[in-house]
């Protein structure tokens, strides 16, 4: 395996989706959740320098979402990084409600006259006149799909939006959207502690030439080797209502880590960088998104898309943290997920 380049290298391209709607991105991307406050308070002069920083270094996957700290993420990322529109990729999300909820109970609002509603807010916040990539936050189960979809297509002749996406939808379901309009890229939580994916979806998605965005491709921090003890999180931390984050379900996970921080250290790379080395080699077509509200967190994830891993080595690191070993279920709502 070679060893982390400077930050400063360049970043390799990925190609998520094929066909016309497909889209050359940086192999690693950005989530804009991390500066949201939603693992605890993001200093806003740090998330500023963290959002300029990943442009300077080469990144132009830009992930958010209108849920994230109620519209503000994108609104952030639309003073930020609206004068260097032109350098990145913008995704965005709809489909979740705010905290609170939606006013008739909905969990998801998946109604085309929804869709339609959502994208003219967040171009509003994010200050474009289009979205490069939109996905479909959750499946909602009370609309087929096909109609959430059909009314994407819409925003895409319309040219609000260059391409669509899924977020934790099943194969059958990614088959039903892509039937009625090319899918370009499909967003799921993947990491080494998270390996459901590969069951069927990611095989669904190549046989339909659709990328794949990993999102908390480092367990949300765990992966990262810096996660000691969660007495440290803040109280409003999402990760508080993460069973893998509590009790003795995170001191089991955590013990896991640590064999994989070994082989790490045994290489001159830190973990996060063998995480995502290992999330990168499972095949071209994957782009994590891994988000931080920290500077040199940010160099080092972005390093980590230089590292080259054998074989072997991929197959090493797997076994580290084996698919079953890890306790809790992965998210709190998991009604909301599709396998």
């Amino acid at each position: 395996m070679t060893t982390a380049s400077s930050p400063t290298a360049p970043v390799p391209a990925r190609t998520l989706g094929s066909g016309p709607h497909a889209l050359t991105v940086s192999a690693v991307g950005f989530g804009g959740m991390s500066v949201a406050d939603s693992y605890g308070p993001a200093d806003a002069a740090e998330a500023e320098a963290v959002l300029l920083r990943a442009l300077d270094l080469g990144v132009t996957l830009i992930d958010t979402a209108d849920v994230y700290g109620h519209g503000r993420n994108e609104e952030l990322i639309g003073r930020v990084l609206g004068p260097q529109r032109d350098r990145i990729v913008l995704a965005s999300k709809l489909g979740l409600p705010p905290a609170g909820g939606h006013p008739d109970g909905r969990p998801v609002d998946g109604r085309p006259e929804y869709v339609r509603r959502a994208v003219d807010r967040s171009l509003g916040r994010l200050g474009t006149d289009h979205l490069d990539l939109y996905y479909l936050h959750r499946v909602d189960p009370q609309v087929p799909v096909e109609e959430t979809v059909g009314a994407l297509g819409e925003l895409v002749a319309a040219g609000k939006v260059r391409a669509i996406g899924l977020s934790e939808a099943g194969a059958e379901t990614v088959r039903r959207a892509h039937a009625v309009h090319p899918v370009t890229a499909v967003q799921s939580e993947y990491s080494l502690w998270t390996r459901d994916p590969e069951d069927a979806v990611l095989p669904a998605l190549r046989e339909l030439g659709i990328g794949f965005v990993p999102f908390s491709p480092l367990g949300r921090g765990i992966l990262t080797g810096t996660v000691d003890s969660t007495d440290s999180l803040a109280a409003d931390d999402v990760r508080c209502s993460h069973a893998r984050y509590a009790g003795e379900a995170f001191e089991h996970n955590r013990a896991l880590v640590r064999a994989l921080e070994t082989l790490a250290a045994d290489r001159g790379v830190t973990t996060a960088q063998l995480a995502l080395a290992w999330l990168l080699a499972q095949g071209d077509d994957v782009v994590p998104i891994p988000g931080t509200k920290r500077l040199r967190y940010l160099e080092q994830n972005v390093a980590a898309a230089s590292l080259v891993l054998t074989a072997e080595e991929v197959a090493v690191i797997g076994a580290v943290i084996p698919r079953d070993a890890v306790q809790g279920v992965r998210h709190p709502r998991p009604d909301l997920l599709e396998a």
